[in-house]
């Protein structure tokens, strides 16, 4: 069978439910998954009639009613917004409470088994904790209500895909985050992840730190403190890994297909050059013609990708908002799903 998908509608104020209907009318997703949406019914319709579709919306309370048909969009209605008040691109307490609520929803089903993986489109940190959520973002959430202790974000868009030591810290403070058992861990949880995509016997390499990988200690010492011991545990365990690599290179090495996987030692480090690989910006429109890429949290008991932007609030509700990214994060999810049961 395929897999059951839960996809939140995100913050309705922003792109979400519009790139989520946009999703939601190409045949191939059906073709690959059954998904139904967590959040407001309405607020979905709203979105069919802001892109002309003629798809109906099926409002249900139990995925046991979703009829996974193309040309109907299945939604886990949890009424949470009031539409009489609404508006597209503004920060809204009561937006943030829906993107919330659809969320907690959707870790439910899934942490119940009656959905195989979980599918986040954006939400808006300011809405969110005005709505009295005090998270930094959706990783955090899943954390919270997964009971999970130990994960890492991983962001994947084709041959990069990339895991940090640390994320959401002051530049200070992710140096001295930098510690071998963490390099290991998060290097066990890329390894499992790809094997998850199908790749088998991934190629892992990992970063540096300092400029050239601290040149033998010209530049610090990170690398021969925490990095290459890591390494070499890491190849004693049978791992396939190289580093620490300049990350000046390593990222570019990855784009072209040498590396599976790739371990980033902190935000910036990561995400920079992965979103030149995904986003693209036309410079005549003055718009971002294209984003790709997703964003995975593993160590999760339960799948969760989503898409690897923001709510867009400047072209909310203007019908103009790419579904690239939300469809990358379906494909993948549903491949996750897919392998997961195979290795069971």
């Amino acid at each position: 069978m395929k897999p059951i998908l839960a996809i939140t509608m995100g913050d309705p104020a922003g792109i979400g439910p519009e790139i989520v209907v946009r999703a939601l009318c190409r045949r191939e997703v059906y073709e690959m998954c059954r998904p139904i949406v967590t959040g407001d019914a309405e607020i979905i319709r709203m979105a069919v009639d802001l892109l002309g579709s003629d798809f109906s919306v099926n409002a249900v309370d139990r995925v046991a009613d979703a009829r996974f048909q193309y040309g109907v969009i299945d939604v886990f209605d949890l009424k949470c917004v009031d539409t009489s008040s609404f508006e597209y691109g503004k920060v809204a307490a009561q937006c943030g409470h829906a993107a919330f609520v659809s969320i907690r929803k959707a870790i439910d089903l899934a942490m119940a088994g009656e959905v195989d993986a979980t599918v986040t489109a954006p939400l808006n940190k300011e809405a969110l904790n005005l709505a009295g959520h005090h998270f930094d973002g959706h990783t955090e959430i899943y954390a919270t209500f997964t009971h999970t202790k130990k994960y890492a974000m991983l962001l994947a868009d084709e041959f990069l895909r990339v895991i940090h030591v640390s994320t959401h810290v002051p530049l200070r403070k992710a140096c001295d985050l930098v510690r071998k058992e963490r390099i290991m861990e998060v290097t066990e949880l890329i390894d499992d992840a790809c094997r998850q995509f199908g790749i088998d016997n991934p190629r892992i390499g990992i970063a540096g730190l300092n400029p050239h990988s601290s040149d033998n200690g010209l530049f610090g010492d990170e690398e021969a403190l925490e990095i290459i011991p890591a390494v070499e545990e890491l190849k004693s365990r049978g791992f396939l890994v190289e580093g620490p690599v300049p990350p000046d290179t390593l990222f570019a090495k990855a784009k072209c297909g040498q590396y599976d996987g790739c371990v980033a030692m902190y935000h910036d480090q990561g995400h920079i050059p992965f979103k030149v690989v995904g986003f693209n910006w036309n410079k005549q429109t003055g718009k971002m013609e294209s984003v790709k890429g997703v964003n995975i949290t593993l160590g999760l008991p339960i799948i969760r990708v989503s898409v690897d932007h923001g709510t867009a609030f400047d072209v909310a509700g203007k019908g103009i908002a790419s579904e690239d990214a939300l469809l990358l994060s379906i494909d993948y999810a549903t491949k996750m799903a897919v392998n997961r049961k195979m290795r069971r």
